[in-house]
């Protein structure tokens, strides 16, 4: 039982921090977060104001269950690309169980997305997935200026700028969060393309392992049928400044809760565009 609700958890940072702003998202750009872009069908032409990561920007994370250790997975922008003409931050995330938990259920998953960084959106996500006996592959990529994406052997229609798993979480960083408010996310996660909103609920002072934080508490609301919908499993705690680390997560489950919490970072470098 607990290694059923352990090794979910160690995906969930690992997929982001996540894969909050992830393993469940979005579609709406319309009038949300990033709208007005949209709305003008600008190709790939979206400059997003960003002042909160860059280059070289690691988080690293415990698992947890209760008060027991799981593992640890790790949130990097790890380098500067070319893709498609464009310049790009190549993100990547891994989660690894510990040696305890290694000891009958081994976990070494990572996970990697191209995110533009002029725009912040998706053009590229993969994923390898390693646990215990079970190995899963997935990638695909977007056709941003024609509003689709490549899945396995389809393709799929999507909302302008969508994100994928990893890439939401960093969109959301730049966006201005707002006590009561919300932000809307288009993302396409596995196949399935999800409307995401990102409540903004309050303000916590926290101390996890790397410090003490004054954070925005945030929780993802699905819009329509799928794993978080509408109940507030999941809340995220960001630090309140032009950064928003994530710094603490946790996710209700039915019996306890899952945490994620920051041990160590290194902040990066913030590029212009």
């Amino acid at each position: 039982m607990i290694k059923k609700l352990l090794i979910p958890a160690i995906i969930l940072v690992a997929l982001t921090t996540v894969l909050y702003f992830s393993h469940v998202l979005p579609g709406l750009a319309t009038a949300r977060a990033g709208s007005d872009e949209a709305s003008n069908d600008p190709g790939t032409d979206r400059y997003i104001e960003n002042y909160a990561f860059g280059l070289g920007e690691k988080l690293e994370f415990d698992i947890g269950y209760g008060f027991i250790n799981a593992g640890h997975a790790t949130l990097e922008v790890t380098e500067l690309i070319e893709y498609k003409d464009r310049p790009c931050y190549l993100v990547t995330s891994t989660a690894n169980s510990n040696r305890f938990f290694s000891s009958f259920y081994r976990v070494e998953d990572k996970v990697e997305s191209i995110i533009d960084a002029a725009g912040i959106f998706s053009w590229y996500f993969e994923k390898n997935l390693r646990e215990g006996s079970y190995r899963g592959n997935k990638s695909y990529s977007f056709d941003q200026a024609g509003h689709r994406v490549f899945y396995e052997n389809d393709t799929l229609e999507v909302a302008h700028f969508v994100q994928d798993a990893l890439s939401c979480l960093y969109f959301a960083r730049t966006q201005n969060l707002e006590i009561g408010k919300s932000i809307f996310i288009d993302n396409f996660t596995d196949g399935k393309h999800y409307p995401l909103e990102v409540k903004v609920v309050g303000k916590e002072t926290v101390k996890v392992e790397a410090g003490k934080f004054d954070c925005i508490v945030v929780e993802p609301l699905l819009l329509s049928a799928g794993v978080f919908k509408h109940e507030g499993r999941l809340k995220v705690w960001l630090t309140d400044d032009r950064l928003k680390l994530p710094v603490l997560m946790k996710s209700r489950v039915l019996v306890g809760s899952i945490t994620a919490e920051l041990t160590d970072y290194q902040l990066g470098e913030v590029l212009e565009f």
